[in-house]
């Protein structure tokens, strides 16, 4: 594990400090994961853009042109 020396605005820190004590857990903690679920969010992104990149409107409108034209049921509506 590795530690950085962060500097926040107090302000930052003091609402980081409340979610904290909300959550029951460390500002670590909390800080840990929210920069978890940020990276997520961007490395989403990134994923998405590269598979799109490879896409190909020609097999997508083939595919498409095997699909049975058929009304939704109900449930589906």
């Amino acid at each position: 594990m590795s530690t950085i020396s962060l500097r926040l605005p107090e302000s930052l820190h003091n609402k980081v400090r409340e979610l904290a004590k909300e959550e029951n857990v460390s500002i670590n903690q909390l800080i840990t994961t929210a920069l978890a679920e940020k990276m997520a969010a961007l490395m989403t992104v990134e994923y998405l853009e590269e598979r799109a990149a490879r896409g190909d409107r020609g097999k997508f409108e083939r595919a498409m042109g095997k699909v049975r034209a058929v009304e939704p049921d109900g449930a589906d509506a």
